[in-house]
């Protein structure tokens, strides 16, 4: 019987699963279309993600079925205006051993996912749709509904990860607010090029026309920012982009997925209703500008694996609060960030849009009673380092807690020797200190023993 439902297949919900599933917690996750999902939508992972699938066991995967983002070509007909790059390139250091963005199609994503999911003996059911929950001070019955048919299940815990137009938010009665631009629409394709080389974005302008080509696939992705034109065939698509560019030299085949956005931006009031929690857009939704959306929801995700997996084996079921508390604020300065970028009608990106500056300090779970605390402190994201022969990060993968003790040079850290440092699950600071007793009080409040801490001197 499982103790989770996950309800929504995509990358969110999925990094949820894979994480839950390591930790050994029995859940299921669910999804009410009947296929998944074939378009590219999100088109690649900010630094801080590829992170989380460091943590995950799927980074080699990642960087096998993608590519680095290619440079911009903006033309007039054939004539090219204007080139540069979305940011420019970073070259990886200690602390920061993937700097830059990486492409990869949101299909991809999420088959690398069930795939990992796979290994852990769990799977998607299809076809599946939350309709209904009740819930009480011991768990959930959540309704769902299949082929026609109506199942009760009784779980401790309920995560809507369905979207932006899911069931569980709205069952919950909680208020989305934010605005919807009516004015605004693009259309966004996965089709085949001919004729067009793969080495760059290529840009038209008034109106917007982008052809991207997807890392680790045939495709390219295909937005045009038209509110007045319906394109709802492969020849519609063509005929326009012919006709707006005026290009004879490619053509476009192999349509595989259209859709249109309008700029949405709305947040969830509340993530968490009792034993019912909201994670990526059924929390948040996210113009696509800046490369966020996708982004902010595996962050959500991977805040609260390790949390739901903690109070299902004995913490205090406050814990969870925390989800809230510490991702409530993220998505709300994403948010703001996506909607000034798209304001801007900028395309280039920089360190902020990377989400390695994101911190929970101050937060319930940062704990920094040092004397005079340093550059780093707790609630920011732990860096990677050198130790012994490999590397900080190798220490941190797994479901565990990592206690850094200081010995010596502190590196990024930037503590004086003699300083703990305990690293959460989801790889951000829990505690720094320099009184070994404040890690154990942590730890208890937390309800984690000391010998299930890896720890490390530094």
């Amino acid at each position: 019987m499982a103790d989770v439902l996950i309800a929504g297949a995509g990358p969110t919900g999925l990094t949820l699963a894979v994480d839950l599933a390591r930790r050994g917690v029995a859940c299921r996750i669910v999804d009410k279309e009947p296929v998944f999902a074939t378009g590219s939508r999100g088109r690649g992972m900010q630094p801080r993600t590829l992170e989380v699938f460091d943590d995950l066991g799927l980074l080699d995967a990642v960087f096998a079925h993608g590519s680095a983002y290619p440079p911009m070509r903006a033309y007039q007909g054939s004539e090219v205006v204007w080139e540069g790059v979305m940011s420019e390139p970073t070259d990886p250091t200690p602390d920061v051993p993937y700097p830059n963005g990486w492409m990869i199609p949101q299909w991809r994503t999420a088959a690398l996912l069930r795939e990992r999911l796979a290994g852990f003996g769990g799977q998607v059911e299809l076809g599946t749709e939350l309709v209904a929950l009740e819930q009480d001070e011991d768990g959930v019955i959540a309704t769902l509904s299949r082929d026609g048919r109506a199942e009760r299940a009784r779980l401790a815990y309920v995560v809507g990860a369905d979207g932006g137009k899911g069931a569980a938010r709205r069952l919950l009665g909680v208020p989305f607010e934010g605005v919807t631009q009516e004015d605004f629409r693009v259309l966004v394709a996965d089709v085949r090029v001919t004729g067009l080389d793969r080495e760059h974005w290529h840009l038209w302008r008034e109106p917007m026309i982008g052809l991207c080509p997807l890392g680790g696939t045939d495709s390219f992705q295909l937005t045009i920012a038209d509110p007045e034109r319906e394109l709802a065939t492969l020849a519609d698509l063509a005929g326009y982009v012919a006709e707006r560019t005026g290009r004879t030299d490619f053509r476009l085949d192999g349509l595989t997925w259209l859709t249109e956005w309008r700029p949405n931006t709305r947040m969830a009031t509340r993530f968490q209703v009792g034993r019912v929690l909201l994670a990526g857009d059924a929390a948040h939704v996210h113009p696509p500008t800046g490369g966020q959306g996708l982004n902010t929801g595996v962050q959500d995700a991977y805040n609260l694996g390790w949390k739901l997996a903690a109070v299902m084996g004995g913490a205090p079921g406050s814990l969870l609060a925390t989800y809230e508390q510490e991702r409530l604020p993220v998505a709300a300065h994403v948010l703001g960030l996506s909607t000034r970028l798209f304001e801007q009608r900028t395309m280039t990106r920089g360190r902020e849009e990377r989400q390695l500056g994101l911190s929970y300090r101050g937060g319930p779970l940062a704990v920094d009673d040092r004397p005079a605390p340093g550059v780093l402190r707790a609630g920011d994201r732990a860096p990677d380092g050198p130790w012994e022969g490999k590397t900080l990060f190798d220490v941190f993968r797994g479901p565990h807690w990592t206690l850094l003790e200081f010995a010596g040079p502190a590196g990024a850290y930037d503590v004086r020797p003699g300083t703990w440092v305990l690293v959460r699950p989801d790889g951000y600071l829990g505690v720094v200190t320099e009184n070994p007793a404040t890690v154990d009080a942590c730890l208890g409040h937390l309800g984690c023993a000391r010998d299930d801490v890896v720890t490390a001197r530094v």
